[in-house]
């Protein structure tokens, strides 16, 4: 294999990588799965005064992403699901600023990893012609992506206490993981870190023309 289809393969790879990271961003963000935790009919379990093995017939289940989520209740006669708004019914237990600030780095980091994904393809299929098109922009793309979601595990882990994470918070940090993978794969390919040296370019043509 010639070194410009490998780093054509490795580009690709690195596109594909970052198209997953968008999608799944955007499934987990719209998913009620980012908590999963239990809750106790108080009301029931002292009326019959349950103890032990009896209190689990009372332990129901709530489920909430950023959006909304579903509740079990279950007070010794099986369980009764109800559904609910995050903005309505959980404002009281969860900080309203935070909550929307994880909603935005949500939202961006689902359109920089497509924008990144297309850099991706672009500089292994076709010719990047300005500086954020070329290396210094793929390196660019992946690290703003890579904050994003890591902005987004560090402030709902601030939000919530306790309680046991579910899928969706889990697919962030896969995302903030194949995110670093992407840096690799850049690197892998041949392209230097930004900064790390000078290239003397061509300008005898018009415009600047980083093929690297």
């Amino acid at each position: 294999m010639t070194a410009r289809r490998h780093k054509r393969l490795l580009l690709a790879c690195g596109g594909s990588l970052g198209l997953c990271c968008a999608l799944a961003a955007a499934v987990a963000t719209g998913l009620p799965l980012w908590v999963d935790g239990t809750v106790l009919c108080r009301t029931g379990a002292e009326l019959v005064n349950a103890t032990g093995a009896e209190l689990d017939k009372f332990v129901g289940r709530l489920a909430y992403g950023l959006f909304h989520g579903e509740r079990v209740k279950t007070c010794g006669l099986g369980g009764r699901t109800s559904r609910f708004s995050v903005f309505s019914e959980l404002l009281d237990a969860v900080p309203a600023g935070l909550h929307v600030t994880i909603i935005f780095f949500c939202g961006a980091l689902v359109v920089f990893s497509s924008v990144a994904s297309g850099f991706f393809f672009f500089n292994a299929f076709g010719r990047p012609y300005e500086t954020l098109h070329g290396p210094m922009g793929l390196y660019l793309w992946t690290a703003v992506c890579c904050l994003c979601s890591f902005l987004v595990l560090i402030l709902f882990v601030s939000e919530t206490y306790g309680e046991r994470y579910d899928v969706s918070f889990w697919l962030f940090l896969l995302v903030f993981l194949l995110q670093g993978v992407n840096v690799a794969l850049v690197r892998l390919a041949g392209m230097q870190f930004p900064f790390q040296g000078t290239k003397n370019l061509d300008l005898n043509g018009g415009a600047a023309d980083l093929m690297y």
